[in-house]
């Protein structure tokens, strides 16, 4: 037996030294075909870095994985396609794959034409409310995975994402603050990102980080972003809760840092929280600098407007399969995602990563799963235009794509013409290939073609439009080509003005301008950079362009257009030229103006990434860099930089990062990556500041629990003592009354009072119950002459029986029938005789925010007694002091009173309806979820016990 497990192992270890020599081999191999003129260093192996040592970039490493696929006859997982860096990690990539067990085969997604019903949804909440009452068990996702594909119904989606509410809400955190996502594309995205929403919260999507190298920059600009929404909770996985921790330091507004299977653990929330159409969907953060992050304000509204409009344009129904590899954090990946939510099409998901580590996988998945629609940024489409193998998509079929969407970045003429032409033997027609115009601020989408369409491109004279900004056509061959975007979507305008704001005729280049029901209110936390984006009734895009009749042609950004002695440099136009100069990485080049302060004007700068090392070499590429931009532009640069790879920054989606290459370039650290332990250094020392703020919070909330509870301990006393001596049932109720006012004077909480006519003579005031200081809130703001129903328990209490009953407070049983009912008939008497009463209908409260179902007893005492019920709503209380805490809060109370709910009659039906219209004006002020079983809701029919 032992022999046969030695000869076991020694097969298995002979199978890993093969393994480990070829691929070493494959790496050298792939290595000297992208660095033909370089001489490889024959001592790399194993442990060498791709990047430095070997020279692989991304688009080389991904050729090198697909070798190994193929020689090997196995599938490596694609999360090693970013986070290998050694031959050595793809070795262990290569023994899982070795183990590993495929899915089975694809099944079919069966969808439903219907969308009409959704146009009168006001959320998100909504329309997934009837997906479940229509088809809660059809797959609204399709997650393709390494190893396994994942199917999500709206019914998981639904029970998951009340799952995570119920932990996000069990972290204390409040409806309406903002919870932060760094998660990859994953079940738990979906879940945690509409769990977010059902806890009335807003989500906040982040990417997670990618290079090690890059994690300083990463942080900061997260932590500046997190700052920005005061996040109170950064849901993200197990692998990134490191670096979410160092998050957590340099945010003092983060709760906690938690992981959606430990959220899903806390329970369930029965419902969604009720939000409004103006109410925050999400907040999408804008590509920019880490100093001055922009979060767009997206509200239910305006998404929901967006995807109405876009389904009215491209005619969008259930019969539609879309498919997606967009990464969840960037606005067109998530609204891709969520229109196929809106329009009940089938989702088929998989990461950016499958996409980049093998870019036929996509072509493959539309082919496979009969996709209808898909969008991608120019560069993807490029990519499969070039690179991807002939022998990847022999057989492919394309014939069932009908809109292939190319938008979120500057759309290439020459792009869309070399992927039409090589995909058309694949069944892809000319007129499938759609350019659009979007951004953040409306959403995401403001300009689409017209169906059926084959691109339009429209070349005009170069040296006319870089002099005076007019888009004059030309047959030149030289002659700049832009790609026509379409027009307006529906119910959205577009202009193009000056900078003084007139509106500029066609073919004339100016900034555009937008307006619509997609428009967003502005950035959130952000009055300086809303007042830049608002022109009255127009937003300003931040975009050059000029248009055609209604066609939009994308020309550049505001920020990155050099003017030069007159003329009118477009960066990417220049760097395109740059990137084809021998020994130049492609797409990484960056093109900026810097200020010269001796001369007045300003200087171009180019910044191009090479891995060449000569300096000889350098010399040569240099010269050659001048002269194709003084051959295309009429331009010499001030300055040529060449730097390393990933020198140039990029945006999480792949663009060119020119303003803050730009700031890099003027601090003088352009091109000098620092090491993982210095910049780790660093943000500790960054997030000592934080920590200082956090504990000096901490320091004043733990001074103020103190003063509140000393405070709470000498007034009790002191009051206990004059109730009980003072003569007379209404001075001591008046007496009650005053001191609650003057001991919330004296902890510092502010009441704001929202009070409507009260009725007079007998009443019932029912109030939501959030925090053991709801009592003395509503003493201090109830009519004096009022009688507080309160639970029979606290008769066995000494000191709490002779104190209420000096203040002629109702005791009631809660738990034996017969004596409910005694009890109800009494507090219907006293009722019917004119004294108003005070009740919590929820009986308690809970630690997390929601509103318990209430009990009928005040209800049905109020139909009987003929008496109204006014709702009460308290808000803020369950922040001052919450369940099971005995550490108050400095914080403010805001009591709202509803209209006086009149008993429609004096029988079971009529409390039936005043206990529906009572909870459902306290749900709606209230702002918490509601924590009524919806099944609960269904079925108070008949009178059960009190």
């Amino acid at each position: 037996m032992e022999a046969a497990v030695e000869a076991v192992e020694h097969s298995n270890q002979r199978r890993r030294n093969g393994d480990a020599e070829k691929l070493v081999e494959l790496t050298r191999t792939v290595s000297r075909e992208v660095h033909p003129e370089a001489r490889l260093d024959e001592t790399l192996g194993l442990d060498s870095s791709l990047d430095a040592d070997f020279g692989l970039e991304s688009l080389a490493r991904a050729e090198l994985i697909r070798r190994i696929e193929a020689e090997m006859g196995i599938q490596i997982p694609e999360s090693l396609f970013a986070s290998a860096g050694t031959p050595r990690d793809l070795l262990f990539g290569i023994a899982r794959a070795r183990h590993r067990t495929t899915g089975g085969p694809a099944l079919p997604l069966q969808a439903v034409r219907e969308v009409e019903g959704f146009r009168r949804a006001g959320s998100l909440a909504e329309v997934l409310e009837q997906h479940l009452a229509k088809r809660p068990d059809q797959v609204h996702i399709r997650l393709l995975g390494e190893e396994r594909d994942e199917d999500i119904t709206y019914r998981d989606l639904d029970l998951a994402a009340r799952r995570i509410a119920a932990g996000i809400l069990d972290h204390g955190v409040r409806p309406g603050s903002a919870v932060a996502l760094m998660l990859p594309t994953s079940g738990d995205y979906f879940s945690s990102f509409f769990g977010v929403i059902a806890a009335g919260c807003v989500p906040v999507p982040i990417y997670p980080p990618a290079r090690a190298a890059q994690l300083e920059e990463h942080l900061t600009r997260h932590a500046a972003i997190l700052r920005n929404a005061e996040a109170a909770l950064l849901i993200t996985t197990d692998e990134a809760e490191r670096v979410a921790r160092l998050l957590e330091k340099h945010v003092p507004s983060v709760r906690a840092v938690a992981v959606p299977a430990d959220l899903a653990r806390r329970g369930e929330l029965p419902s969604f929280t009720p939000r409004a159409q103006d109410d925050i969907v999400f907040l999408q953060y804008t590509s920019g600098s880490t100093g001055n992050p922009k979060g767009v304000v997206v509200t239910h509204a305006n998404a929901l407007a967006n995807l109405r409009a876009v389904g009215e344009v491209i005619g969008l129904t259930s019969d539609d399969v879309i498919v997606s590899w967009l990464p969840l954090y960037h606005d067109m990946g998530l609204m891709s995602w969520l229109g196929g939510f809106y329009f009940a099409m089938p989702l088929i998901s998989m990461s950016p990563l499958r996409f980049l580590s093998r870019p036929s996988r996509w072509l493959r998945a539309i082919e496979q799963f009969r996709g209808t629609i898909s969008a991608a940024p120019n560069f993807a489409y490029e990519i499969c235009a070039t690179k991807i193998p002939d022998a990847d998509i022999e057989g492919l079929d394309l014939s069932s794509w009908r809109l292939a969407l190319n938008g979120a970045e500057a759309v290439s003429p020459e792009t869309i013409r070399r992927f039409t032409e090589r995909l058309a033997l694949h069944g892809f027609r000319a007129s499938t290939m759609f350019p659009v115009y979007g951004l953040a601020e409306c959403t995401v989408a403001l300009t689409f073609p017209p169906l059926g369409r084959v691109p339009r491109v429209e070349a005009v004279d170069r040296e006319r439009f870089v002099t005076s900004g007019i888009a004059v056509p030309s047959a030149d061959p030289t002659a700049l080509r832009f790609a026509g975007c379409g027009e307006p979507i529906p119910q959205h305008e577009i202009r193009v003005v000056a900078p003084d704001e007139v509106e500029l005729p066609d073919r004339h280049e100016g900034r555009i301008q937008f307006r619509g029901p997609s428009a967003t209110r502005g950035y959130f936390a952000n009055e300086e950079e809303t007042r830049k984006l608002m022109h009255g009734t127009w937003l300003d895009s931040g975009d050059l362009g000029f248009t055609i009749g209604r066609e939009l042609f994308i020309t550049g950004r505001v920020k990155d257009l050099i003017i030069r002695a007159g003329r009118h440099v477009h960066p990417d136009e220049l760097e395109k030229v740059v990137g084809t100069v021998d020994g130049v990485r492609r797409g990484c080049v960056a093109v900026f103006g810097t200020h010269d302060a001796a001369a007045q004007t300003e200087r171009v700068v180019i910044v191009a990434e090479t891995r060449e090392q000569d300096r000889q070499r350098f010399r040569e590429i240099e010269a050659a860099i001048r002269a194709a931009a003084v051959d295309s532009f009429a331009i010499a640069p001030d300055e040529v930089v060449l730097v390393p790879p990933h020198s140039v920054l990029k945006t999480s989606s792949g663009k060119i990062r020119r303003q803050a290459t730009r700031a890099t370039y003027e601090s003088g650290t352009l091109g000098e990556p620092a090491p993982l332990w210095k910049q780790w250094m660093r943000l500790q020392t960054v997030a000592l500041r934080p920590r200082l703020t956090r504990g000096a919070r901490r320091v004043r909330e733990i001074a103020y629990a103190w003063y509140a509870l000393a405070a709470a301990a000498l007034a009790a006393p002191a009051v206990w003592l004059s109730v009980v001596l003072t003569p007379g049932l209404a001075r001591r109720r008046r007496l009650v009354s005053r001191h609650a006012r003057l001991l919330l004077r004296l902890l510092g909480i502010g009441i704001e009072v929202r009070r409507r006519e009260l009725p007079s003579g007998g009443a019932i005031f029912a109030a939501n119950h959030a925090s053991y200081i709801d009592g003395v809130v509503l003493a201090a703001v109830l009519p004096p002459n009022l009688s507080f129903v309160v639970k029979k328990e606290f008769i066995g209490r000494f000191y709490s029986r002779i104190f209420f009953s000096r203040i002629g407070v109702s005791f009631v049983e809660r738990f034996d029938p017969r004596q409910s009912l005694h009890d109800a008939a009494r507090l219907g008497h006293l009722a019917a005789g004119g004294q108003a009463l005070a009740i919590f209908p929820e009986a308690t409260f809970s630690r997390g925010a929601g509103l318990l179902p209430f009990r009928m007893g005040a209800f049905l005492t109020a139909a009987e007694a003929g008496v109204p019920i006014v709702p009460v709503t308290l808000r803020g209380t369950r922040t001052i002091l919450r369940g099971d805490d005995w550490f108050p809060r400095r914080g403010n109370v805001e009591v709202v009173f509803g209209d006086p709910v009149t008993p429609p009659g004096r029988n079971w039906a009529a409390a039936l309806e005043m206990h529906r219209r009572v909870r459902a004006e306290i749900l709606g002020s209230c702002g918490e979820p509601d924590l009524e079983p919806v099944e609960r809701r269904s079925k108070i029919e008949a009178p059960p016990v009190l």
